[in-house]
């Protein structure tokens, strides 16, 4: 949502909107992928899939292919080539995205420049590990995208991006609700 709110204009068609919604969340989606395989399809425990799935080779590079700025880049510039406001806004949408998981991904980040090159940037602060300040910047991250998505609700007239801000919204209340009753276990 934090892609619509720097990239969407009111005036943008809807097709303009759902490609910036789509590059906002196509660099996570390989993540939901391998999660629902694993746990859902595979039924692993919740501890090997973060600790020895997660970081397999097949699996990071599929990861990586969504999160990759040479390959958005190439995107980018095949959409300016091509003059599709769409893919461009997808692809600046994906970078933004890539740009804000950057500095917040301890010792799981991803391959920036795959395929050419494995480096991966290893942040003093990470979104989720309370023990490079997860607690706090966590919190911090599910507050800019409500108030993002409040944002978007009272600024767009555009029932699409309100549904979609409000969707973003339920589903950020939910994921909360499950890492509590499964990872802490609140249950």
């Amino acid at each position: 949502m934090l892609s619509l709110v720097v990239l969407g204009k009111q005036t943008d068609t809807r097709s303009n909107q759902v490609a910036i919604f789509c590059g906002a969340i196509l660099p996570d989606a390989p993540m939901f992928v391998f999660y629902f395989i694993e746990k859902v399809v595979r039924g692993i425990d919740e501890a090997v899939i973060w600790s020895q799935k997660y970081y397999l080779n097949g699996w990071q590079n599929f990861f990586d292919l969504f999160n990759s700025l040479p390959i958005v880049a190439i995107v980018f510039v095949a959409g300016l080539a091509l003059k599709v406001r769409n893919v461009v806004l997808l692809a600046a949408s994906m970078a933004l995205h890539i740009a804000g998981d950057l500095p917040l991904h301890h010792d799981d980040g991803h391959r920036h420049f795959f395929p050419f090159s494995d480096w991966r940037f290893e942040s003093p602060v990470s979104y989720w590990d309370p023990a490079h300040y997860g607690g706090v910047v966590g919190w911090f991250e599910a507050a800019l995208v409500i108030v993002g998505c409040v944002w978007l609700v009272a600024r767009y007239t555009s029932w699409f991006v309100r549904g979609l801000a409000l969707f973003v919204l339920v589903a950020y209340g939910s994921y909360i609700g499950y890492a509590l009753v499964v990872w802490i276990g609140l249950d």
